[in-house]
């Protein structure tokens, strides 16, 4: 932080407004404003394109203490449009950082605000909603700010996975290391190589590592690739990622995805998820303030096991828009979202949460497995 830290303010749409201090870049941004329950893992969320469009607020009393390096970022850029803290981290104490978290935020051009009353601000969002919002350090009017936050568009009917993609296909075998993942020590590797094609609705480098551990020869291919490009690849599964923005808004992915089911085994996470279930027939809508952060209790049907797990989702499958052919195997304990489904017919299945999430939790990197197990009997 700048030895001077700037006055900075966020102003939500309903005209409430939240003072603070700046850190990271300074300047004026809009985004909905969303809170992330967890602790650690904030260079994760900083760069996932998940996140595109939306200002979050880090409900975690302090932040920044473990500073940034670029092996833990999830993708190229920053992908937040702003980012909030209670307090920012005055030491920076870790062996792998290179640099503190807000001259990592200033060289990418993501302003933020520290010294925010969260516990407040999150009560006030769980009570209202997620809404639009604008950050300014450089000019921190309350009114102009208040017109900025209400002039951008709503999340809902916002196709972002366009925004978020790559701009032409390309290759992924590179494994992560397994020491950073418990449930990886100790593969054994792997000599049968399989084909996943891989849709970048906004896709997080982690998922790319876990796959290419697994064995997968990953190419990745932009949001709006047609089914048969896809099968072009000849491909022994399809992958369909994470992502920002209303799923519904994405109906070329939904037309390619339907045009796919039964034709090679699908597995999505995230976005792709809920796209999965607009294929399949059924609905999504947008929740109240979502579920992002990593404490997120699961039960999964098959075992009857609790899963800890990682979130970032804004909307959701409606259960009751299922067809009778579709299964819900994944339930959320705190409030029933479906949380992941499945077509054994079609050989597709989805789960609303990360099982790659990085730092963690990994109760559920099974999910990659069942993937691996899909291709190789199909």
């Amino acid at each position: 932080m700048s030895p001077v830290s700037p006055p900075a303010l966020l102003a939500l749409e309903d005209g409430t407004t939240w003072p603070g201090v700046g850190f990271g870049a300074r300047g004026d941004t809009t985004g909905e404003v969303v809170f992330n329950t967890s602790m650690t893992g904030y260079q994760e969320i900083i760069t996932d394109p998940s996140y595109h469009r939306q200002i979050v607020i880090m409900t975690a009393p302090q932040i920044g203490n473990v500073g940034a390096n670029p092996a833990d970022d999830e993708s190229g850029r920053a992908w937040v449009a702003g980012f909030g803290v209670r307090e920012l981290s005055p030491i920076v104490s870790n062996y792998r950082s290179e640099r503190s978290l807000s001259d990592y935020l200033e060289a990418r051009g993501v302003v933020g605000i520290s010294g925010l009353q969260t516990r407040a601000l999150v009560r006030h969002i769980r009570s209202r909603g997620a809404m639009r919002a604008a950050l300014s350090s450089s000019d921190p009017d309350p009114d102009r700010l208040i017109a900025l936050a209400r002039a951008m568009p709503d999340m809902n009917g916002w196709d972002l996975a366009r925004e978020v993609t790559c701009a032409a296909p390309y290759a992924w075998d590179q494994a992560g290391d397994p020491e950073w993942r418990i449930l990886d020590r100790g593969r054994p590797a792997t000599t049968r190589r399989r084909r996943v094609v891989a849709f970048d609705f906004g896709i997080k480098r982690n998922i790319l590592l876990m796959l290419a551990a697994r064995g997968c020869d990953v190419i990745v291919v932009p949001a709006a690739t047609s089914a048969g490009a896809v099968l072009d690849l000849k491909p022994d599964g399809v992958f369909l990622s994470n992502g920002p923005g209303d799923p519904a808004a994405c109906d070329y992915a939904i037309a390619a995805t339907r045009a796919l089911l039964g034709k090679v085994p699908i597995f999505g996470i995230c976005l792709g998820h809920q796209i999965l279930g607009l294929a399949l027939g059924g609905r999504t809508r947008k929740m109240k303030f979502g579920h992002r952060g990593g404490n997120q209790p699961v039960s999964f049907s098959d075992t009857s096991a609790i899963e800890i797990s990682s979130h970032n989702h804004g909307f959701e499958v409606i259960a009751d828009s299922l067809p009778e052919t579709v299964e819900v195997t994944h339930v959320n304990l705190n409030d029933g979202v479906v949380e992941g489904l499945r077509s054994k017919s079609l050989r597709a299945f989805s789960v609303q949460y990360h099982p790659e999430a990085s730092p963690g939790p990994h109760d559920a990197d099974y999910l990659f497995d069942t993937f691996i197990q899909a291709m190789d009997s199909w």
